[in-house]
Protein backbone atom coordinates (compact mmCIF):
# COMPACT_ATOMS: atom_id res chain seq x y z
CA UNK A 1 0.00 0.00 0.00
CA UNK A 2 2.78 2.31 0.47
CA UNK A 3 4.55 1.83 -2.37
CA UNK A 4 1.34 1.56 -4.70
CA UNK A 5 -0.74 4.33 -2.87
CA UNK A 6 2.08 6.39 -1.58
CA UNK A 7 0.21 5.98 2.14
CA UNK A 8 2.35 6.76 5.03
CA UNK A 9 3.18 4.46 7.34
CA UNK A 10 0.45 5.09 9.69
CA UNK A 11 -1.89 5.16 6.95
CA UNK A 12 -0.96 1.84 6.00
CA UNK A 13 -1.36 0.19 9.12
CA UNK A 14 -4.79 1.71 9.63
CA UNK A 15 -5.59 0.28 6.18
CA UNK A 16 -4.07 -2.97 6.83
CA UNK A 17 -5.93 -3.01 9.90
CA UNK A 18 -9.25 -2.31 8.33
CA UNK A 19 -8.84 -5.01 5.49
CA UNK A 20 -8.34 -8.07 7.97
CA UNK A 21 -11.35 -6.52 9.44
CA UNK A 22 -13.63 -6.63 6.09
CA UNK A 23 -12.70 -10.38 5.99
CA UNK A 24 -13.90 -10.78 9.38
CA UNK A 25 -10.31 -11.59 11.04
CA UNK A 26 -10.83 -10.89 15.25
CA UNK A 27 -8.60 -8.68 17.25
CA UNK A 28 -7.25 -7.39 13.64
CA UNK A 29 -5.23 -5.34 15.72
CA UNK A 30 -3.43 -8.43 17.63
CA UNK A 31 -3.54 -10.28 14.55
CA UNK A 32 -1.60 -7.62 12.33
CA UNK A 33 2.06 -8.16 14.30
CA UNK A 34 1.46 -11.83 14.75
CA UNK A 35 3.69 -14.54 12.99
CA UNK A 36 2.09 -16.94 10.48
CA UNK A 37 2.41 -19.86 12.70
CA UNK A 38 0.40 -18.42 15.23
CA UNK A 39 -2.96 -18.25 12.98
CA UNK A 40 -4.88 -21.36 11.74
CA UNK A 41 -4.94 -22.54 8.16
CA UNK A 42 -8.08 -20.49 7.21
CA UNK A 43 -7.21 -17.43 8.94
CA UNK A 44 -3.71 -17.28 7.19
CA UNK A 45 -5.97 -17.68 4.05
CA UNK A 46 -7.97 -14.86 5.22
CA UNK A 47 -4.61 -12.68 5.44
CA UNK A 48 -3.60 -13.44 1.58
CA UNK A 49 -7.12 -12.33 0.60
CA UNK A 50 -7.19 -8.85 2.58
CA UNK A 51 -3.84 -8.26 1.69
CA UNK A 52 -4.43 -9.04 -2.10
CA UNK A 53 -7.36 -6.78 -1.83
CA UNK A 54 -5.77 -3.64 -0.06
CA UNK A 55 -5.30 -2.17 -3.27
CA UNK A 56 -8.76 -2.07 -4.18
CA UNK A 57 -8.29 -4.34 -7.74
CA UNK A 58 -10.71 -4.56 -10.34
CA UNK A 59 -9.49 -8.25 -10.90
CA UNK A 60 -8.62 -10.61 -7.85
CA UNK A 61 -6.42 -13.94 -9.25
CA UNK A 62 -7.40 -16.76 -6.48
CA UNK A 63 -5.10 -19.66 -7.16
CA UNK A 64 -6.61 -22.76 -5.22
CA UNK A 65 -7.50 -20.60 -2.36
CA UNK A 66 -9.30 -23.72 -0.62
CA UNK A 67 -6.37 -26.33 -0.65
CA UNK A 68 -5.95 -27.61 2.41
CA UNK A 69 -8.14 -26.38 4.41
CA UNK A 70 -11.45 -28.70 6.03
CA UNK A 71 -14.47 -28.92 4.36
CA UNK A 72 -16.00 -25.83 6.76
CA UNK A 73 -13.25 -23.70 6.45
CA UNK A 74 -13.13 -23.96 2.94
CA UNK A 75 -16.63 -22.84 2.84
CA UNK A 76 -16.51 -19.79 4.43
CA UNK A 77 -13.60 -18.96 2.54
CA UNK A 78 -15.77 -19.30 -0.50
CA UNK A 79 -18.58 -17.12 0.91
CA UNK A 80 -16.33 -14.67 1.94
CA UNK A 81 -14.97 -14.26 -1.47
CA UNK A 82 -18.53 -14.30 -2.99
CA UNK A 83 -19.59 -11.24 -0.66
CA UNK A 84 -16.28 -9.24 -1.20
CA UNK A 85 -17.46 -9.73 -5.30
CA UNK A 86 -20.55 -8.23 -4.98
CA UNK A 87 -19.35 -5.72 -2.67
CA UNK A 88 -16.64 -4.39 -4.10
CA UNK A 89 -17.79 -4.99 -7.81
CA UNK A 90 -15.11 -7.50 -8.27
CA UNK A 91 -14.22 -9.92 -10.88
CA UNK A 92 -12.24 -13.09 -9.94
CA UNK A 93 -10.18 -15.34 -11.60
CA UNK A 94 -10.90 -18.77 -9.28
CA UNK A 95 -8.18 -21.47 -10.08
CA UNK A 96 -9.35 -25.24 -8.75
CA UNK A 97 -9.08 -28.68 -9.28
CA UNK A 98 -12.10 -28.48 -6.63
CA UNK A 99 -15.14 -29.06 -9.13
CA UNK A 100 -17.39 -28.13 -5.77
CA UNK A 101 -15.96 -25.23 -5.05
CA UNK A 102 -16.15 -24.09 -8.88
CA UNK A 103 -20.30 -25.10 -8.62
CA UNK A 104 -20.48 -22.61 -5.92
CA UNK A 105 -18.64 -19.68 -6.75
CA UNK A 106 -18.24 -19.60 -10.61
CA UNK A 107 -20.58 -17.84 -12.90
CA UNK A 108 -18.40 -18.69 -16.27
CA UNK A 109 -16.16 -21.71 -16.14
CA UNK A 110 -12.85 -22.52 -18.45
CA UNK A 111 -11.75 -26.53 -18.25
CA UNK A 112 -8.59 -26.66 -18.87
CA UNK A 113 -6.38 -30.05 -19.87
CA UNK A 114 -3.00 -29.83 -20.27
CA UNK A 115 -2.56 -26.28 -20.70
CA UNK A 116 -5.36 -26.26 -22.94
CA UNK A 117 -8.97 -24.85 -22.86
CA UNK A 118 -10.88 -27.92 -24.16
CA UNK A 119 -14.47 -26.38 -23.00
CA UNK A 120 -15.85 -23.02 -21.52
CA UNK A 121 -19.23 -21.55 -21.12
CA UNK A 122 -21.63 -20.56 -17.99
CA UNK A 123 -21.21 -22.89 -14.95
CA UNK A 124 -25.24 -24.02 -15.66
CA UNK A 125 -24.39 -24.92 -19.29
CA UNK A 126 -21.48 -26.58 -18.23
CA UNK A 127 -23.08 -28.93 -15.64
CA UNK A 128 -26.40 -29.17 -17.86
CA UNK A 129 -24.71 -29.72 -21.49
CA UNK A 130 -20.85 -30.71 -20.95
CA UNK A 131 -19.20 -31.45 -24.89
CA UNK A 132 -16.38 -32.35 -24.21
CA UNK A 133 -15.20 -35.78 -23.46
CA UNK A 134 -12.38 -34.65 -20.77
CA UNK A 135 -15.73 -32.53 -18.88
CA UNK A 136 -18.02 -35.18 -19.40
CA UNK A 137 -15.84 -37.79 -17.64
CA UNK A 138 -14.42 -34.75 -14.93
CA UNK A 139 -18.27 -34.05 -13.46
CA UNK A 140 -18.91 -38.33 -13.66
CA UNK A 141 -15.74 -38.84 -11.20
CA UNK A 142 -17.56 -36.61 -8.28
CA UNK A 143 -18.67 -38.65 -5.64
CA UNK A 144 -22.31 -39.10 -5.51
CA UNK A 145 -25.25 -38.49 -3.26
CA UNK A 146 -25.34 -41.67 -1.02
CA UNK A 147 -21.74 -42.79 -1.35
CA UNK A 148 -21.38 -45.51 1.36
CA UNK A 149 -18.13 -46.77 2.69
CA UNK A 150 -16.13 -49.17 0.38
CA UNK A 151 -18.08 -47.95 -2.78
CA UNK A 152 -16.04 -47.31 -5.69
CA UNK A 153 -15.37 -44.50 -7.18
CA UNK A 154 -15.64 -43.43 -10.80
CA UNK A 155 -12.06 -42.23 -12.05
CA UNK A 156 -10.50 -41.25 -15.33
CA UNK A 157 -8.15 -43.98 -16.65
CA UNK A 158 -4.83 -43.53 -17.65
CA UNK A 159 -2.30 -40.73 -16.70
CA UNK A 160 -1.91 -36.77 -18.35
CA UNK A 161 0.57 -36.27 -20.82
CA UNK A 162 3.94 -35.06 -20.13
CA UNK A 163 3.80 -31.15 -20.67
CA UNK A 164 7.17 -30.97 -22.47
CA UNK A 165 6.16 -33.66 -25.09
CA UNK A 166 2.69 -33.28 -26.14
CA UNK A 167 1.07 -35.38 -28.69
CA UNK A 168 0.22 -33.55 -32.38
CA UNK A 169 -3.10 -34.17 -31.87
CA UNK A 170 -6.14 -34.00 -28.78
CA UNK A 171 -3.65 -34.19 -25.59
CA UNK A 172 -6.71 -36.03 -23.64
CA UNK A 173 -6.94 -38.41 -26.90
CA UNK A 174 -5.16 -41.36 -25.19
CA UNK A 175 -7.71 -41.26 -22.26
CA UNK A 176 -10.85 -40.38 -24.24
CA UNK A 177 -13.54 -43.25 -24.40
CA UNK A 178 -14.51 -42.05 -28.11
CA UNK A 179 -11.01 -41.44 -29.46
CA UNK A 180 -10.62 -41.40 -32.66
CA UNK A 181 -7.57 -41.70 -35.25
CA UNK A 182 -7.95 -37.83 -36.07
CA UNK A 183 -8.07 -36.64 -32.62
CA UNK A 184 -4.43 -38.18 -32.23
CA UNK A 185 -3.14 -36.64 -35.91
CA UNK A 186 -4.25 -33.41 -35.59
CA UNK A 187 -5.10 -30.29 -32.65
CA UNK A 188 -8.87 -29.42 -32.63
CA UNK A 189 -10.08 -25.70 -33.44
CA UNK A 190 -12.37 -24.18 -30.93
CA UNK A 191 -16.01 -24.34 -32.08
CA UNK A 192 -18.94 -22.45 -31.07
CA UNK A 193 -21.67 -24.99 -29.55
CA UNK A 194 -24.15 -22.16 -28.75
CA UNK A 195 -23.86 -18.39 -27.60
CA UNK A 196 -20.66 -18.15 -25.31
CA UNK A 197 -20.67 -22.02 -24.85
CA UNK A 198 -17.03 -23.17 -27.13
CA UNK A 199 -15.32 -26.52 -27.03
CA UNK A 200 -12.25 -27.95 -28.71
CA UNK A 201 -13.64 -31.62 -29.86
CA UNK A 202 -13.47 -33.40 -33.49
CA UNK A 203 -16.28 -34.91 -32.27
CA UNK A 204 -18.38 -33.20 -30.27
CA UNK A 205 -21.23 -32.83 -32.75
CA UNK A 206 -21.66 -36.29 -32.83
CA UNK A 207 -21.76 -36.71 -29.61
CA UNK A 208 -24.19 -34.20 -28.54
CA UNK A 209 -26.38 -36.14 -31.38
CA UNK A 210 -25.71 -39.27 -29.31
CA UNK A 211 -26.83 -37.84 -25.99
CA UNK A 212 -29.65 -36.66 -27.17
CA UNK A 213 -30.94 -40.09 -28.64
CA UNK A 214 -30.38 -41.52 -25.60
CA UNK A 215 -32.30 -38.78 -24.04
CA UNK A 216 -34.95 -39.07 -26.09
CA UNK A 217 -35.16 -43.39 -25.36
CA UNK A 218 -35.65 -42.34 -21.77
Amino acid sequence: MRRHEGLSRQAARDRALEALSQVRIPSPERRLDAYPHEMSGGMRQRAMIALALSCNPQLLLADEPTTALDATVQIQILILLREQQKQRGLSIVFVTHDIGAAVEIADRVAVMYAGRIVEEASMSEILRHPRHPYTQVLLGSRPKEGLKKGDALHCIPGAPPDLARLPPGCAFAERCPHRRPVCEQSLPPTESVAERHAVSCHRWRELAIDANAQALAV
